[in-house]
This record gives C-alpha cells, structure tokens and sequence, in this order.
C-alpha cells in the first residue's frame, strides 16, 4: 500500500518524531511504500497569499480560492503546491501527523491545507449530469483512507465527554468531517497519544506499537461512518432531515 504521511512538528528528535520515524521504519519493512511530507524540515510556506500565484495580474484583486482555482485549471501552480498534490493523489492512505496546539494543528500544517485542497482538485467540483456536488462522502479523492494521528500532553480525561477540554473527537471534526469527508476520503478514527510531556520509555513502546497497528490495519478498520451530502440524509440546504435528527446530539449527528 502507498502511505503519505504529512509530518508537522518543529523538533525531530520529540515523541512526535519518533512516532514517525518507527512508522515509516516499520511500514517500510512490511513492504508498503512510504512518502513523507516533513513540512518544518522543507521550510513549507505557511502562508497562502497572492506569492502562491506568480502568473496572475498583480493589479487585480486577490480572490484566493478563485485564483487558486485557476491556476491549478491551467497548470500554473506553484511547484511546492503542485508536488504535494501529486503526493496526496499518489497515495492510498493519507496521515496527518502533528502535535495538538491551541486545540487545533500548528500553522504550517494549517498553511499546507489551505494551499494543497485547491478549488478544482478538492472543493468546487460538481457531479456531472447534477446540480450537485462532489463533496461530503464524494469527491476527487474517494477511494482513499485518512488518519490524523496526534500528540497531546493533555490527560485522555480531559479530553472525555465530561472533560474540561472537551471530547477528543469534537476538536477534530473540523479536519475528520470537513476535511477528509469533504473530499471523499474515509476518514479513520484517530490515533491520539496522550500525556507524552510525562510519557515514560515504557509508555512510547505502547504508543510505537499502537500506533503502527493502527496503520497497518488501515484497509481493516472501520471508518467513521458519516453521512453523505447525497445520500437523502439532507434536504437542499444541506440541512438534516427531522426524520434523521432525533439521536445523539453535536457533531454526532453526523454519522449515520
């Protein structure tokens, strides 16, 4: 299997790195190709401007998804944007690795989203011979399996339906739902390491080893099981239906 791995931590030699390290050692051993996105190492550019596109009128007002969307129509994209997306397009299972900060992931991983999933590849594609879109549970990248896989010092407690830091899957489903799902990946549950500011050597061997089984049994696991856009579950707003509201509440709704 083709795994892609999108690395984002600012220190090679954290648990964080590690964790990378013995994944791709261990993938690499069982046969499986292995592509590794180490954005702090490449000096990734976080920020995504009117620089992303050198071929547009600089007198013109900058509409960024619509420029993007241009570009990536006329083969005119920056070539650090266009090699990522032939990556992501490479791949069969897509990891996002990176330690939590601020609830959220760290600025250069948010600048590779935002430059990577242009419109035409990942937003804006419309299902032919509809009025529809290719989006939550379609999309160019169907067929794809994705993971994020997170570092947290924070307790698993503090991150449980009763935590102070609210459910662990609730802060993610911005990148589960509206971005894998978006774009028609599977989105797997998360591998999540808690508690690494204290983790002891015996506590990273069973992160190591979870982890690895996690990726390994990517094509065994079973994705979360959201709701398609098309599947009548939405009315044209995109709305859930009141047949299919009554449930659990939140984002869980969401899943079917």
């Amino acid at each position: 299997m083709r795994y892609f791995i999108v690395y984002a931590h600012p220190e090679p030699r954290s648990l964080n790195g590690a964790l990378k390290d013995a994944a791709v050692q261990a993938l690499t051993a069982a046969g499986h190709e292995v592509r590794v996105s180490d954005l702090y190492a490449m000096g990734f550019k976080a920020q995504a401007d009117a620089d992303d596109f050198p071929a547009r009128d600089p007198a013109a007002r900058l509409v960024y998804h619509r420029a993007s969307g241009e570009a990536y129509a006329s083969d005119r994209q920056r070539a650090d944007i266009a090699q990522e997306q032939e990556k992501l397009l490479w791949a069969e299972v897509v990891v996002l690795q990176f330690p939590l900060w601020w609830f959220s992931v760290p600025a250069i991983l948010k600048g590779w989203i935002d430059r990577v999933f242009v419109h035409g590849l990942a937003i804006g594609v419309p299902k032919e011979g509809t009025r529809q879109w290719l989006r939550y549970g379609e999309g160019r990248l169907a067929g794809r399996r994705a993971m994020l896989a997170v570092t947290t010092g924070g307790r698993d407690g503090q991150f449980s339906e009763h935590g102070i830091n609210g459910p662990i899957d609730d802060l993610l489903f911005p990148l589960n739902h509206g971005l894998f799902h978006y774009t028609g990946m599977q989105a797997l549950p998360p591998f999540v390491a808690f508690q690494t500011v204290r983790a002891t050597a015996q506590d990273f061997d069973q992160m190591r080893e979870r982890y690895i089984t996690r990726l390994t049994d990517a094509w065994r696991n079973r994705p979360i099981p959201y709701r398609f856009e098309n599947s009548g579950d939405y009315d044209a707003n995109g709305v859930l239906l009141e047949e299919v509201v009554d449930g659990p509440c939140g984002f869980r709704r969401h899943c079917a």
